[in-house]
């Protein structure tokens, strides 16, 4: 059962931020021998996002690294913006405060790390995986059941969509 604080935050949720290594993903990063960096990414995280889109919540990826596959990925999921190469990820927040026209307390974060926290700390809805450090879940309104790049993400979407009362409507192609 989710607390009356956490549904309460939920609700007022506009914007899915995402952090990516750790939370999109596992943490893992794979090379190839080309050189090639190879990532896993969680297939229903991506059926939550397209569920926020349907919605109309935003997703949005604010990670530290430059990757291709970030791109392709976001792509995949039409998520608004990626923003990559921020390790000081408070300065695409404030372009995402004022590009959609938000406040921070309509946000949520969902990140694992230490260079998460000043987000975190910004946000209305703070959100950690279970395999964060802990000082990040420290930070969070709410840690997820489920690790990250294994169904976290999908898990706040899910709690968002539910919250807000948009469940049944953005699932009724599925469940009709």
């Amino acid at each position: 059962m989710i607390d009356n604080n956490v549904q309460e935050r939920a609700k007022r949720v506009k914007i899915l931020v995402l952090d990516i290594d750790g939370v999109m993903t596992d943490g893992r990063i794979i090379y190839s021998i080309y050189g090639d960096e190879l990532k896993f990414f969680d297939v229903q995280d991506g059926l939550g996002i397209t569920l926020l889109n349907k919605a109309g919540i935003k997703s949005v990826i604010i990670t530290a690294k430059k990757s291709r596959i970030v791109k392709l990925r976001a792509r995949d999921m039409k998520v608004a913006r990626a923003y990559q190469g921020f390790p000081n990820k408070l300065i695409p927040l404030e372009d995402i405060l004022k590009r959609f026209k938000v406040k921070a307390e309509e946000l949520c974060f969902i990140g694992d790390d230490l260079i998460d926290i000043p987000v975190l700390k910004r946000v209305g809805f703070a959100v950690a995986v279970p395999n964060a450090m802990d000082e990040v879940k420290n930070h969070a309104h709410y840690v997820t059941s489920k690790a990250g790049g294994r169904g976290a993400v999908r898990e706040i979407c899910d709690l968002i969509l539910k919250a807000q009362g948009k469940w049944s409507e953005a699932t009724s192609p599925y469940l009709a």
